[in-house]
C-alpha cells in the first residue's frame, strides 16, 4: 500500500495551509464574535479554486481527485470551522447534487457560477420534524400546469440565506400512497422565486461565521424543468449526497482535531509551572501522545475512504466510519486541549475555546453519530 501523497496533493496542502494562516487566521476570532459571514473570504476561496475542485474544467472546476478536495477542507478546518463549513457544504451538498444528477443544461447553467466564490447553493433536506428521519419530510410539491407548487419549510440549511446564496436543492413529497408511504422528489428552487423565503438563523453556539438558514415555501411555483433527477428519486439523491458529504464533515473533524492539537502543543511548550514547561510533565506528554495517535488513525481512515471513491469502489461504509470517527476524535482532542490550557482554555482570548465550540456540531450534522453507527451496522450485516 502506498500512503504517500502525490506532489500535486502536497502542493495543495501547502497552498491552502498558507492561505488559511495568512487570510483566515487573523480575522477568525472577530468574525466569530460578530457572527458575521465573510463574503471576502468566500470570494478568496473561490479565487484559489477551492469551490468545485473535483468538477471537470468544462463546468468551472479544477478536475482534481476527491482526496485533494478533502485535504483542502482539512486545512481550512485546522484554522476555522466556520470557513470550512462554507467550503464543505457548498462543495458536497450544494454543488454535488447538481453535478451528479443534473441535466447537461442544468450543469452548464449553475455550476460555472458556483465555482467562483461569488455564488453559493443550499441543500434543502432537514425540516423541523425531519432530522435523522429524512423520510419524515412534510414539504410537498404538486405538479400543475407545467409548474411545481411547493409548500413547507426547511431548517439548518448551510449557505441558504446569505446575499450570494442563489438557490437550493429541495426534497419534497410528490405523492402519498394508500399505504402511507411517500414519494420524494428533488427540485431546484432559485433565489427570488415568488413564495420562496430565505431567513438567516442567529444565536448559534458554533460555526458562528457561517450562514445557516430557514427556508419557507408558500405556494412557491417553479418550472417543471427544475426537476433534479427523476420523479421519485429524491430520497436516493439526497442520501447519496450525504455519503459524499460525510467525507467533508470527516475532513472538518480531522482538521479541527489537528488545529486543537497544535494549539495544545504550543501552549504546553509556552506555559510554565513548577519551574518548567508543562509539556515536560508526563501527564501532559501522554495526553499529547494520545491525541497525535488518534489524529493519525483518523487521517488514515478518511484518506482510505477517499481512495475508494477516487478509484470507483464502494465507499459508503467507510464514509460513515470516517464521519463517525473523525467527529468523535475532534471532540476528544478538543476536550483534552482545553484541559491542557486549564482556565485559559475557557476564555475567548484563546482560540481553543472556539475550537471546542465548533467541534460540537460535527457529531450532529449530516447524520448524527448514532445514525452513523446505524448505517455502519447495516453495512456489516447486523
Amino acid at each position: 500500500m502506498n500512503f504517500e501523497l502525490s506532489d500535486e496533493q502536497k502542493m495543495i496542502r501547502e497552498t491552502v495551509r498558507d492561505f488559511a494562516e495568512r487570510e483566515i487566521k487573523p480575522v477568525a476570532k472577530e468574525l466569530d464574535e460578530k457572527a458575521e459571514f465573510s463574503y471576502d473570504l468566500t470570494k478568496k476561496m473561490g479565487e484559489l479554486g477551492l469551490f468545485g475542485m473535483y468538477l471537470p474544467e468544462k463546468y468551472g472546476g479544477q478536475g482534481l481527485d476527491n482526496l485533494s478536495y478533502i485535504i483542502a477542507v482539512e486545512e481550512i478546518a485546522r484554522i476555522d470551522g466556520s470557513q470550512a463549513a462554507t467550503l464543505a457544504a457548498h462543495n458536497s451538498l450544494g454543488i454535488g447534487p447538481l453535478y451528479y444528477y443534473g441535466t447537461e443544461e442544468q450543469k452548464l447553467k449553475y455550476l460555472p457560477q458556483l465555482c467562483t466564490g461569488e455564488a453559493l447553493w443550499g441543500f434543502g433536506l432537514t425540516e423541523p420534524n425531519a432530522g435523522s428521519d429524512s423520510r419524515g419530510s412534510k414539504t410537498t410539491a404538486e405538479l400543475n400546469a407545467g409548474e411545481w407548487i411547493i409548500n413547507g419549510s426547511k431548517i439548518f440549511i448551510t449557505n441558504g440565506s446569505c446575499d450570494i446564496s442563489i438557490g437550493s436543492t429541495v426534497q419534497a413529497v410528490t405523492k402519498v400512497y394508500d399505504d402511507g408511504k411517500k414519494e420524494f422528489t428533488t427540485i431546484i428552487v432559485e433565489k427570488g422565486t415568488p413564495g420562496f423565503k430565505q431567513v438567516t438563523m442567529h444565536g448559534k453556539m458554533m460555526w458562528r461565521a457561517s450562514d445557516t438558514a430557514e427556508l419557507y415555501f408558500d405556494d412557491c411555483r417553479v418550472p417543471e424543468g427544475n426537476l433534479l433527477g427523476k420523479i421519485g428519486e429524491g430520497s436516493r439523491i439526497m442520501l447519496s449526497t450525504l455519503d459524499n458529504g460525510r467525507l467533508s464533515i470527516a475532513a472538518m473533524g480531522l482538521g479541527c482535531a489537528q488545529g486543537a492539537f497544535e494549539l495544545a502543543m504550543q501552549y504546553a511548550h509556552d506555559r510554565k509551572q513548577f519551574g518548567k514547561p508543562i509539556v515536560k510533565f508526563q501527564v501532559n506528554a501522554f495526553k499529547l501522545a494520545d491525541m497525535a495517535t488518534k489524529i493519525e488513525l483518523a487521517r488514515n481512515l478518511l484518506y482510505k475512504a477517499c481512495w475508494l471513491k477516487d478509484n470507483g469502489k464502494s465507499f459508503a461504509k467507510e464514509s460513515a466510519m470516517s464521519k463517525l470517527y473523525c467527529s468523535e476524535i475532534a471532540r476528544e482532542v478538543a476536550d483534552e486541549a482545553v484541559q491542557i490550557h486549564g482556565g485559559y482554555g475557557l476564555m475567548k482570548d484563546y482560540d481553543i475555546e472556539r475550537f471546542y465550540r465548533d467541534q460540537r456540531l460535527l457529531q450532529i450534522g449530516e447524520g448524527t453519530s448514532e445514525i452513523q453507527r446505524l448505517v455502519i451496522s447495516r453495512h456489516i450485516g447486523c
